[in-house]
C-alpha cells in the first residue's frame, strides 16, 4: 500500500500530493503481491475529461476509492494514484495546502522513473506511438539505459483500441510479456479508459497513463525550455508549435476547466489509503463492473428458468417482476414480432412483464399482440403521442424493481436487459440508456448534451462537417470513446431507457404537452434535478430499426418545434427566443431543401404550430370506452336547439359505460332544447325557469353525484378521449382543476375573424387558463373551494382565479374544436362581453396564494383573453395592473410579427380589440344608468351553415 499522504479535491479528481522521491519509491517498490495501481498524471485537461462536469465524470477512481473491471470475464481489483501536473493544478494546491508542492508531469517523472526500473531490475513495457517512434526509442533506450529490462513494445491503431476483442487480445499479449512497469501513451481520454477497463488484464503491477512520453523519449517531440516550464507556459509553447493539433484543447476545451478548478476545489481530510471514502463523493464507476452476486444476474450460455412459470414467458399483472417493459406502437406491425422474440430471450433468465400502450394503430398491429396472451395491452384511445402512451403503460407496470422504456422498432440483443439491472443493483446509476446499433450492427450515435445556445448556434453553422467539434458547440456527442466505454451522461435517444421504479416514480409522468420528440430531453433533465444519475452502458446493446415513428416534413418540422418548446418550458423568455433564432437559422441555411424550407416558415410563424402533428381521438368509441372513469358532465343550455345535438352525440358512447353522467340544465329555454336532449338515453334534463348560465350550473351540481365534474357548453364537442383524460387527471393526480386542449375552427369566419385568430395563435399567452376552450372540470376538492358559482358573466374565469399553477392543469387531449364568430359584428360581441365579465367579478378578488399562472409552453388554444380587455381593474389588482396588462400584451403582439402576413394581422387584432373598449369608454359609469346588462351572444357560429360537417 501507498503510504498516507495529503490529498486535495481539484474539481472532483483526488490528486495525491507526493514529491517526486516519494512517487518513484511508491511505483518501483510496490509489493509483488498487491492489486495493479493504475497512475495518472492530473493537468486541466484531465480536469475538463474527468472532474465536475466532465464526460468522463465519476468513471475513474482514485486512492480512496479502487475500482474493478470485468473485460476478461474475470473480476479484477485496481487501484489508483493521481499525481499533480499542470501549473494552475499546482497553483491551486499551493493555495489549499499552504505549502509548495512540485509539478509531476508524466514526462518528467519517466526518466527518474526508467533510471529507478533499470536498478531495481524491473521490465518496463511500452504502449503507444507508432511503429516508427516505437524503432526510435528501443534505440535510445539501448544507448542510454542498456541495463533496463524491455518486455515489449505495442503500437496498437485507434480501431483496436476501439474494438473490446482487439483490446482483449492486446491485454493478452501484454500479459504473456509480463511486463511489471507499462507505460500506456494513447492520449487522453483514451489511454486512462483503457488502462480502467483493460488494464488489469495485461499483468502489470503499475500502469501509468503519460501521454507523449515515448514520443519524448524517442526524441521525436522537442520539451518545452525551462523557462517556459518554470513559469507555467509549456502550453504556449506547444500551441505554437502545433497549433493544428493543440489549439482547440489549449483555447477552447480547457478555459472552462479553469472555473470548474476554482469553485470546486478543498483539502481533504487526512486518512489512509484504506480508508472508506467520504460520505458525500458518491460512487465511482468503472467502465466495466465486476459480475453481480449469485442471484442477480445471468450467464447466457446457462439460462435461468425464472420462478414466475416457463423460460421466455412474461409475467402477469400482480406479480412482483424484475422489469416492466412498457412499449408504445402506432402502425408498428413489422417490428413487433423481432422485439416479442428478443424480449422472450430476455424472459428467460429474468422475470420481466410486458406492458404494450397501442395509439389507435389501423394496421396488423393488433392482431400481432393478440397473439401473445401474456402480454399486457393498454388502449390509449386515440393517437395520443408517444409520452402519453408511456403514461400509460406505466399505470399499469405494477410491481417492479426496474421500469425499462423500449421503442416498438427495437430488438434486444442477449443479455442486454441484464447488464442494464445489473448497473442499477449495483447502485451506481439510476437511469441506464444500451449501446444502439443499426439493423446491419453498426453504430448508432445516440449520447446527447443538454441543449444550449452554444450548441444550437454550433449545429446550425456546423452540422455534421466537423463532429470533433468542442462540446459547447455540439449536442451530440460524437467521440468514439464515449461508445466504448461507460459513463454518465445527459441524456440519449429515448428509445431505451431503464430506470429504477422508485427513482422514476420521483421523476414523474413523462410530459405529454410533448406529443412526439423532446419528451426523453425533458424526462432525462427533470432526472438529473431530481439527483438520478444516468449511465451509458455499452456492455448491452440493442439494434434500432429507427422508422418505427415514422418520417415526414410535418414530423421534421415538429421536431424543431418542440425544441423550441423545451427551451420555452426551463429556461426563461429571452433565452427560449434566442433559441429558436438558433433553430431558425439550422433550418435557413439548409433552405435548399423543400423540407427545410417548410420547417423554418413553421418555426418562424407561431400561428402555424397547431396545425402540426398532435393528439387525435379515436374512430372506434370500443378502445376508449374500457374501464372509463367516474364523472359527472353539466351542460348548461339555453335556446341551444341547433348544436346540442352534436354535443351530446360525442357523449353517447360514455352515457353506454354507466361511469358517467350528462346533466343538461335547460335555463329559460323557449325552443325544442329540452326535447332533444331528452330524447338522448341516459342524459337527465333539467328545466330552470331563468335564463342564467350560473344558476344552471349550481343546479346542475345539485343533481350530480359523481366526481369529478366537467361544466360543458351546449356548443362545445368533447369527444371519449378528451374527457376521460380530464377525469383521469383530476383523478390521479393533485391538481383541483383542468381543462383539455383546443383549437380555434374559423372555417367560414370573414377575413378580420381569421386574422384576428391567426394574430391570438401567435400569442405566447394563449394558453394560461382555465377559460376558453368552453368547458372546464374540478375535482371534490376543487368545487369545495369554489362552494357555488356567483352571478357573473366569465363563470370559467371566476374559477380559473381560485387556483394556484399548482393547482391546476391544461391536459393535453385531441384538441376540443372552439368554434370562432363567423361573423365580425359577432366577434365584436365577443370582446365586449369579455370587458364585462372580469369587470363584474370586482367582489370576488382572487385567493392570495393564487399567483399568475405562467405555463412552461404555450400551445395555440386559447379565447380572448380577459386581461387584453383591461379597461377595468379588480379590487385585488394594482392601479397600474391594467395599463401593464394591456402593455403586456401590446409587446408580445409586436414580437409576434414575423413578417408582412403576421404584421397585418396584428393590426386587424388591435383594432378589433381596441373597438369595444372605445365604445365603453362613452358608457356612462356604473351606478349612473339603470339600463340592463345585455348578454352578447355569438349566433353566427351556431346556425346550422356555421357548424362543422
Amino acid at each position: 500500500m501507498i503510504p498516507s499522504h495529503p490529498r486535495v479535491d481539484l474539481a472532483g479528481i483526488v490528486v495525491d500530493l507526493m514529491d517526486e522521491r516519494a512517487a518513484i519509491d511508491a511505483l518501483v517498490h510496490r509489493p509483488a503481491d498487491s492489486n495493479p495501481l493504475a497512475v495518472i498524471s492530473a493537468n486541466l485537461d484531465h480536469i475538463v475529461q474527468f472532474g465536475h462536469g466532465g464526460r468522463w465524470r465519476r468513471t475513474l477512481g482514485d486512492s480512496l476509492r479502487p475500482t474493478h473491471t470485468d473485460a476478461d470475464g474475470q473480476s479484477r481489483p485496481l487501484e489508483w494514484l493521481t499525481l499533480l501536473d499542470g501549473a494552475p493544478l499546482v497553483t491551486q494546491a499551493d493555495r489549499l495546502t499552504g505549502s509548495s508542492w512540485p509539478r509531476l508531469a508524466g514526462s518528467d517523472l519517466v526518466g527518474p522513473l526508467l533510471d529507478a526500473a533499470e536498478k531495481a531490475g524491473l521490465s518496463v513495457g511500452f504502449l503507444g506511438g507508432s511503429y516508427l517512434i516505437q524503432r526510435l526509442l528501443s534505440r535510445r533506450l539501448i544507448a542510454t539505459r542498456p541495463g533496463l529490462v524491455i518486455a515489449g513494445m505495442w503500437s496498437p491503431d485507434r480501431s483496436e483500441l476501439a474494438d473490446e476483442q482487439s483490446s482483449l487480445k492486446l491485454a493478452e499479449d501484454i500479459a504473456a510479456a509480463a511486463p511489471e512497469l507499462l507505460i500506456v501513451g494513447l492520449g487522453k481520454p483514451r489511454q486512462e479508459l483503457w488502462i480502467s477497463q483493460y488494464g488489469p488484464a495485461t499483468g502489470a503491477s503499475v500502469l501509468l497513463a503519460f501521454g507523449a512520453v515515448v514520443d519524448f523519449l524517442a526524441d521525436a517531440i522537442q520539451r518545452a525550455p525551462a523557462v517556459a516550464s518554470d513559469h507555467g507556459m509549456e502550453w504556449a509553447w506547444r500551441l505554437a508549435r502545433e497549433p493544428r493539433r493543440l489549439a482547440k484543447r489549449y483555447l477552447l476545451d480547457d478555459p472552462p476547466g479553469l472555473v470548474q478548478l476554482r469553485r470546486h476545489s478543498s483539502l481533504l481530510p487526512a486518512v489512509s489509503a484504506v480508508s472508506p471514502p467520504p460520505a458525500d463523493t458518491g460512487p465511482i464507476r468503472s467502465p466495466r463492473r465486476p459480475h453481480p452476486p449469485s442471484g442477480t444476474g445471468h450467464d447466457p450460455t446457462q439460462p435461468a428458468v425464472p420462478s414466475h412459470g416457463r423460460p421466455g414467458q412474461f409475467s402477469a399483472l400482480g406479480r412482483p417482476v424484475d422489469v416492466a417493459v412498457l412499449v408504445v406502437t402506432y402502425n408498428n406491425e413489422d417490428h413487433l414480432r423481432a422485439l416479442i422474440s428478443s424480449l422472450r430471450q430476455e424472459a428467460r433468465a429474468l422475470r420481466i412483464r410486458v406492458v404494450i400502450a397501442d395509439n389507435d394503430s389501423t394496421d396488423g398491429t393488433l392482431a400481432e399482440l393478440n397473439l401473445h396472451p401474456d402480454i399486457l395491452q393498454v388502449q390509449t384511445g386515440g393517437n395520443l403521442g408517444y409520452a402519453a402512451g408511456v403514461n400509460a403503460a406505466r399505470r399499469k407496470a405494477g410491481d417492479a424493481e426496474a421500469i425499462l422504456v423500449l421503442n416498438p422498432d427495437l430488438e434486444i440483443l442477449p443479455g442486454a436487459i441484464s447488464e442494464m439491472l445489473d448497473v442499477l443493483r449495483s447502485g451506481e446509476a439510476d437511469v441506464v440508456v444500451p449501446r444502439m446499433v443499426d439493423g446491419e450492427g453498426n453504430l448508432k450515435p445516440s449520447l446527447r448534451r443538454e441543449p444550449s445556445l452554444s450548441s444550437v448556434f454550433g449545429d446550425a453553422l456546423f452540422g455534421g462537417h466537423w463532429p470533433q467539434r468542442p462540446a459547447v458547440l455540439a449536442e451530440q456527442d460524437a467521440a468514439p470513446e464515449s461508445y466504448q466505454f461507460g459513463h454518465e451522461i445527459d441524456w440519449a435517444t429515448g428509445a431505451a431507457v431503464m430506470t429504477r421504479a422508485d427513482v422514476d416514480r420521483r421523476i414523474g409522468a413523462w410530459d405529454e404537452r410533448f406529443f412526439l420528440y423532446s419528451e426523453e430531453t425533458d424526462y432525462f433533465r427533470r432526472a438529473r434535478e431530481s439527483g438520478a444519475r444516468i449511465w451509458y452502458e455499452p456492455a448491452a446493446t440493442v439494434a434500432h430499426a429507427e422508422n418505427g415513428s415514422g418520417s415526414s416534413a410535418q414530423l421534421q418540422a415538429l421536431m424543431a418545434v418542440n425544441r423550441v418548446r423545451y427551451i420555452r418550458k426551463h429556461h426563461t423568455d429571452v433565452t427560449a427566443e434566442v433559441f429558436r433564432c438558433g433553430v431558425v437559422l439550422h433550418e435557413m441555411l439548409r433552405s435548399f431543401n423543400r423540407d427545410h424550407r417548410r420547417t423554418l416558415a413553421i418555426v418562424a410563424d407561431e400561428a402555424l404550430w397547431d396545425a402540426l402533428p398532435g393528439p387525435s381521438a379515436t374512430r372506434y368509441p370500443a378502445k376508449v370506452l374500457g374501464g372509463f372513469p367516474t364523472g359527472s358532465v353539466i351542460i348548461p343550455a339555453h335556446n341551444e336547439a341547433a348544436v346540442i345535438g352534436r354535443t351530446l352525440n360525442s357523449l353517447e358512447p360514455v352515457l353506454r359505460t354507466g361511469r358517467v353522467e350528462v346533466i343538461v340544465v335547460c335555463n329559460g329555454c323557449t325552443d325544442d332544447t329540452a326535447t332533444l336532449a331528452a330524447a338522448v338515453p341516459g342524459v337527465q334534463v333539467i328545466e330552470a325557469p331563468v335564463a342564467s348560465k350560473t344558476a344552471a350550473l349550481n343546479a346542475g351540481d345539485r343533481v350530480a353525484t359523481q366526481w369529478p365534474r366537467v361544466y360543458l357548453d351546449a356548443d362545445t364537442v368533447l369527444s371519449p378521449t378528451a374527457l376521460r383524460r380530464v377525469l383521469e387527471v383530476l383523478s390521479e393526480s393533485p391538481v383541483m382543476a383542468a381543462r383539455p386542449a383546443f383549437r380555434y375552427d374559423d372555417s367560414g369566419a370573414t377575413w378580420p375573424v381569421r386574422a384576428y385568430y391567426r394574430a391570438r395563435r401567435r400569442l405566447p399567452s394563449t394558453q394560461q387558463a382555465l377559460w376558453g376552450a368552453g368547458v372546464f372540470a374540478l375535482s371534490r376538492e376543487g368545487h369545495e373551494r369554489l362552494g357555488s358559482f356567483p352571478d357573473v358573466t366569465a363563470d370559467d374565469y371566476f374559477v380559473d382565479r381560485l387556483f394556484s399553477d399548482e393547482e391546476k392543469v391544461i391536459v393535453p387531449t385531441p384538441p376540443v374544436p372552439v368554434q370562432t364568430p363567423r361573423e365580425t359584428r359577432s366577434l365584436l360581441n365577443v370582446l365586449t362581453r369579455n370587458i364585462r365579465g372580469p369587470a363584474e367579478q370586482r367582489s370576488a378578488p382572487a385567493p392570495a396564494d393564487a399567483a399568475p399562472q405562467v405555463m412552461p409552453f404555450p400551445s395555440d388554444a386559447a379565447g380572448p383573453v380577459p386581461q387584453e380587455t383591461a379597461g377595468e381593474r379588480t379590487p385585488d389588482m394594482p392601479a397600474d395592473s391594467a395599463a401593464s396588462s394591456a402593455s403586456s400584451t401590446a409587446w408580445e403582439l409586436f414580437r409576434s410579427i414575423r413578417g408582412p402576413r403576421s404584421a397585418v394581422d396584428a393590426l386587424s387584432y388591435s383594432g378589433l380589440a381596441a373597438t369595444p373598449r372605445l365604445v365603453r369608454l362613452r358608457e356612462p359609469r356604473a351606478g349612473a344608468s339603470s339600463a340592463p346588462i345585455v348578454w352578447e351572444r355569438d349566433d353566427s357560429s351556431r346556425r346550422p351553415e356555421g357548424l362543422p360537417r
